[in-house]
């Protein structure tokens, strides 16, 4: 039988993170925004309440959610702001490759990290010269002895400057092309990490993203992610995981941003009434509705499935690529819906359509989300 209600425990859940957006995000997010500032005390206290981490099993600290349930609280946490909500999800997107193939020990190490204190950690695949082609990263890792030498950079890693710990895909054979590549879980203490200047980017300014160099930095191998070679499928895998809730937060903005848009049309009016009875305008708020609608139950699909035990890559492509689309479209009407207030700081709809854009773009572009559909849905056509 099909349901789209949630239990109690999730609408509790729902409820918490829908207070504290409200309550403690909304009214800093202009402040973080302007100023680039790092969110520590709300992010802190959303650690207390046990809106971070949410993924980690009970053995490791964590509260063992699903990945629908991260979905339903990243939604209401970037109706909020984005820039912070990015800030508290990168945990969960660096700790899913510990997730996906890690032993007990490196859980109980690294992701006990997390759950102990509130702190932070970072995925770091990108590259100056390798986005999207991630079989073009340079970072190398050689063994000697018992550790490996990792060399390369990495780049628009989000947390990089306040992370705790990283994942990092190196190539430990570069012959193999992705077959040769293997991740590791490297603590920031370890010598040769050299973080780089905070980017001054469009949107989701409180996120704190930079470049990381690793300059001879030795590893040990019990800190290495299943086998050597096992890199590039872990890194990937880690996607199906993180990819709804990812998604989850583009339908939080949009929703934000059709809200907006919706009190501003009821209040705002030409030729002596508002102009949401305008059908060019509740025509543009209609399709706001229907596609933040669309979006959230492709988001949810895409979590249920992961969280049932079953391959979700296309689900999960399909929330990404809508949803990130979607928000842009939405929040591009909310400041259509605005007029010429809508492109002045002075209100809210411009910051939510910067933040929009990076939903494009990160953790898999919307042009790789439609290759990976079109591949599943043409395979399974030949049989």
């Amino acid at each position: 039988m099909i349901s789209f209600e949630l239990s109690e425990d999730q609408k509790q859940l729902q409820d918490i993170a829908r207070k504290f957006a409200k309550e403690e995000m909304i009214p800093r997010a202009e402040h973080h925004d302007r100023t680039g500032e790092f969110p520590h005390e709300v992010v802190k206290k959303a650690w207390e309440l046990g809106l971070m981490n949410t993924h980690v099993p009970a053995e490791y600290g964590g509260l063992g959610l699903s990945v629908l349930d991260g979905c339903i609280v990243t939604e209401e946490m970037a109706y909020g702001c984005t820039g912070m909500a990015t800030a508290m999800e990168a945990n969960a997107l660096a700790s899913a490759p510990l997730m996906v193939a890690g032993n007990d020990a490196q859980k109980k190490q690294f992701l006990g990290m997390l759950t102990a204190e509130p702190k932070y950690a970072a995925y770091c695949v990108t590259e100056p010269g390798a986005g999207s082609d991630v079989a073009g990263i340079a970072t190398t890792a050689k063994k000697v002895g018992d550790d490996y030498v990792i060399n390369g950079s990495k780049m628009w890693i989000t947390n990089a400057s306040v992370a705790n710990w990283y994942f990092v895909l190196a190539y430990t054979d570069q012959s193999l092309k992705h077959k040769g590549m293997s991740g590791f879980l490297v603590p920031r203490e370890t010598p040769g990490i050299t973080v780089g200047k905070k980017e001054d980017n469009l949107g989701q300014r409180a996120s704190d993203t930079r470049g990381i160099t690793f300059e001879d930095v030795k590893v040990p191998s019990k800190y290495r992610l299943g086998n050597e070679g096992e890199g590039f499928k872990i890194a990937m895998g880690a996607f199906d995981h993180t990819r709804p809730v990812v998604a989850a937060g583009a339908v939080g903005l949009a929703r934000r941003a059709m809200d907006e848009a919706i009190k501003y049309s009821l209040t705002r009016k030409t030729f002596g009434q508002p102009i949401a009875s305008y059908q060019a305008v509740s025509f543009m708020i209609a399709d706001m509705a229907k596609d933040i609608e669309a979006a959230r139950y492709l988001v949810w699909r895409a979590g249920w499935e992961i969280d049932q035990g079953r391959r979700n890559t296309k689900f999960a492509a399909m929330a990404k690529a809508f949803a990130a689309d979607m928000a842009m479209q939405v929040t591009t009407n909310a400041v259509q819906v605005f007029g010429g207030y809508g492109y002045s700081k002075e209100y809210p709809v411009e910051k939510l359509m910067r933040d929009a854009k990076i939903y494009q773009i990160y953790e898999g572009t919307s042009q790789i989300q439609r290759m990976i559909i079109a591949k599943d849905v043409i395979d399974a056509m030949k049989g």
